[in-house]
């Protein structure tokens, strides 16, 4: 009684990837976004909770993400000299979309 093993069946399932929330802070990139990670951590000695920033450059395939959006961010291999992540979906659409309709509304003639 032999066991033949196919080639999926020896593949281990892949890990689970880390994956953060922030803000859009520039999309003035073309595929890239600069991503704010906001944590909250407490000081060493006093143990009051002071506000930490990690910026990161995430890879936006279809440029969908503006600046103020909220978005989830996967960790990826390396795609650049700074791109180690990737936007995964946008959880909450920010001012400018907001803005970007206050001026249609605006031009519309009356």
């Amino acid at each position: 009684m032999t066991q033949t093993k196919t080639a999926s069946s020896q593949t281990p399932p892949r890990r689970h990837r880390r994956t953060e929330i922030g803000f859009v802070t520039s999309d003035k990139m073309t595929k890239t976004r600069r991503v704010v990670v906001e944590r909250l951590v407490p000081h060493p000695k006093y143990g009051k909770l002071l506000r930490k920033r990690t910026i990161c450059h995430a890879h936006d395939e279809a440029n969908s993400s503006h600046v103020g959006d909220l978005v989830e961010i996967m960790a990826t291999r390396p795609l650049s000299k700074l791109k180690r992540w990737r936007i995964v979906r946008i959880v909450r659409p920010g001012a400018q979309q907001a803005l970007a309709g206050e001026d249609e509304a605006a031009q519309a003639p009356t």
